[in-house]
């Protein structure tokens, strides 16, 4: 069965049924790493936290194991598409995408900001409790841009070039980043290599996902601001990304923001005006559009290559 078929059959599931609510593999996971965490995050000197080495023994431990689990599976004869569609059906987060961040314009075109910031915190790590409307806005929009990407198009990009242990070598690996990759005491060395290894897996999708953006919008502009703005972010990944959504949708994104109590002065993104309800409207559709174009070329690629 195709690449391009399979894909097409991860996406409907995920349309169709969402996020498990009981029984999430990922759940699962994450309690798997807290474990590796607790046992191997220990201080190497006093004062400080962390070994490298460990982090990298609990990644080896965490993903590998899996990654080789979901091989074994999808080599079986007969059942074997089914554990590759059911593989990207559990990475992907495109409806759940959508379950977050639409109550969230939903909310501000109703006037109730309380419950926007409130809605907007499930989705992002900044403090939003002093957010004004605009500040809701581009909290939604920029995490719609992001996690498009990491949630849904590096999944996909993944499962069609390595199938179902690419996918779930990708899934686990930015779990464990969400988990580990902080620039904090505690995880500044223990984290590092999970940090790493996601960027590198994000590297290329994280482009390809920026094109996509760019194609699909306002084009000029959002090559100019990824050419322009996205050195400037402190991610080298999620800066192209952003970059280009915000060019695509004709917004200014970024600027300050608080997370864990501390002001982190950030470079504005985009161009346009100030974001708004329907700029959260508008991401979604950039990002459930680009699905669709992905799909397409998967279709065509495994037509031609036959």
């Amino acid at each position: 069965m195709s690449v391009a078929v399979l894909g097409l059959a991860g996406v409907a599931l995920d349309a169709l049924c969402g996020e498990p609510k009981r029984g999430h593999p990922l759940v699962a996971f994450g309690r798997l790493a807290e474990g590796l965490e607790r046992r191997l995050n220990r201080p190497y000197e006093e004062g400080a936290m962390g070994w490298r080495s460990h982090g990298v023994m609990a990644w080896l431990l965490a993903v590998l194991p899996l990654t080789g689990l979901a091989w074994l599976l999808s080599r079986l004869p007969q059942i074997g598409w089914l554990v590759e569609v059911l593989a990207l059906y559990a990475a992907l987060g495109l409806r759940s995408l959508g379950e977050h961040a639409l109550p969230v314009a939903q909310a501000l075109r109703g006037g109730d900001l309380d419950l926007a910031r409130q809605r907007v915190g499930l989705m992002v790590s900044r403090q939003t409790s002093e957010l004004d409307d605009v500040g809701v806005a581009r909290a939604t929009t920029e995490s719609v841009l992001e996690n498009g990407s990491d949630a849904v198009f590096a999944a996909l990009f993944w499962f069609a070039l390595l199938g179902a242990p690419g996918v779930v070598l990708y899934r686990l690996s930015n779990t464990l980043d969400a988990m580990w990759g902080y620039r904090n005491a505690r995880f500044e060395r223990f984290g590092w290599a999970a940090a790493r290894i996601d960027d590198g897996l994000n590297y290329l999708p994280a482009r390809l996902v920026a094109l996509t953006y760019a194609l699909l919008g306002q084009t000029r502009l959002a090559l100019r601001c990824w050419r322009t703005q996205a050195p400037q972010w402190d991610s080298p990944n999620a800066g192209p990304v952003m970059a280009a959504g915000a060019g695509a949708l004709g917004v200014s994104l970024g600027g300050p923001a608080i997370y864990h109590g501390e002001l982190h002065t950030r470079p504005v993104l985009g161009e346009g005006e100030p974001a708004g309800p329907a700029h959260i409207e508008q991401a979604l559709a950039l990002v459930q559009r680009g699905v669709w174009l992905w799909l397409l070329v998967l279709a065509l690629g495994s037509h031609l290559y036959a």
